[in-house]
């Protein structure tokens, strides 16, 4: 393999990802995958799940980070993704390019397939759902009533070039942000975003200065 990659992982449990208990055998897998070639590994997440909890926030660090640098995404084991339509559809939806250790030929159509799949069995239990909600308030069951929708922002927007400004602050702050509690300076910091080949919004190399304004952003 070439090129730069970013890996993430995935346990069931939190003890799992305490012990290493499955860790270890992702990122062995992962670097036999990607050896014998000319590559660099910049980050790996590990997420552990819990229940039926459908966040994933280290899957969304690591796909950031891919869409900062460039990098593609790798991922351990693709065996368990047609049971889990949220890690699916942001794969699908991620707009990064990724490759499974475990399955080599794995694509965006097989992931778009597998999501259609997924989301389909979603809107079932949606209907099913509904259907039995409908059922209940037939025999006289009173439900809760409507609590309203999530609130829209009607504030106007400001200019393009400074939305997109704002945008990429926040796309790299959680990075910039992890690296100053880690009491990194600020000249250190852009050091690391460099090594890290994280772009600058015009490409450029990366400034005590404007990792100032990333961090007084937040």
């Amino acid at each position: 393999m070439h090129g730069k990659f970013v890996a993430y992982y995935r346990v069931s449990t939190e003890k799992q990802g305490k012990s290493g208990l499955g860790i270890e055998a992702q990122q062995h897998s992962v670097r036999q995958f990607l050896n014998g070639g000319d590559w660099e590994l910049l980050a790996e997440f590990t997420e552990i799940e819990t229940g039926k909890n459908d966040d994933r926030p280290q899957l969304e660090r690591a796909m950031n980070e891919c869409r900062l640098t460039g990098a593609t995404l790798v991922i351990a084991k693709i065996d368990r993704l047609s049971r889990n339509a949220a890690f699916l559809i942001g794969l699908k939806d991620a707009g990064i390019s990724f490759v499974a250790a475990d399955m080599p030929g794995a694509n965006q159509m097989t992931i778009g397939i597998m999501a259609l799949v997924a989301q389909q069995e979603r809107e079932a239990i949606s209907q099913r759902t509904k259907e039995a909600l409908a059922a209940a308030k037939a025999r006289g069951v009173k439900l809760g009533g409507y609590r309203g929708g999530p609130m829209v922002n009607g504030k106007a927007g400001t200019e393009a070039l400074q939305q997109k400004a704002a945008a990429f602050r926040a796309s790299v702050r959680p990075l910039v942000t992890e690296l100053h509690d880690q009491g990194m300076s600020q000249r250190q910091i852009a050091a690391e975003l460099d090594r890290r080949s994280v772009r600058t919004p015009r490409g450029g190399k990366w400034t005590a200065k404007a990792v100032a304004a990333v961090l007084a952003a937040a």
